[in-house]
């Protein structure tokens, strides 16, 4: 068996990392998840209409924080344009009820 062939089974085993954001403070991480754990999490975030967006490598640096912790001044603008994006989609602000 090749090295190759267990980079790829890794590789297509999703890792998410989701995010919570109140309008006021920096964003924290409020779930993270690799495999069955990750999937579940896509799972409860399509059930509940909620953006989803694809980065891979934003998600290895956000998955490398715990829980509950805000994210990096370093990672703001990367963060902010999913944010934004999310919101768009949404049809909601920051500081809407609903």
């Amino acid at each position: 068996m090749s090295d190759d062939n267990t980079e790829q089974e890794i590789n297509a085993t999703p890792s998410v990392v989701a995010l919570q954001y109140d309008g006021e403070q920096a964003p924290k991480v409020a779930a993270k998840g690799h495999g069955v754990v990750a999937e579940q999490i896509l799972a409860l975030a399509e059930e509940h209409d909620i953006p989803l967006h694809e980065d891979p490598d934003l998600v290895t640096l956000l998955s490398k924080l715990d829980l509950g912790t805000e994210i990096p001044s370093n990672l703001y603008i990367a963060v902010a344009e999913i944010l934004a994006f999310a919101y768009m989609i949404s049809g909601k602000t920051p500081r809407s009820e609903e």
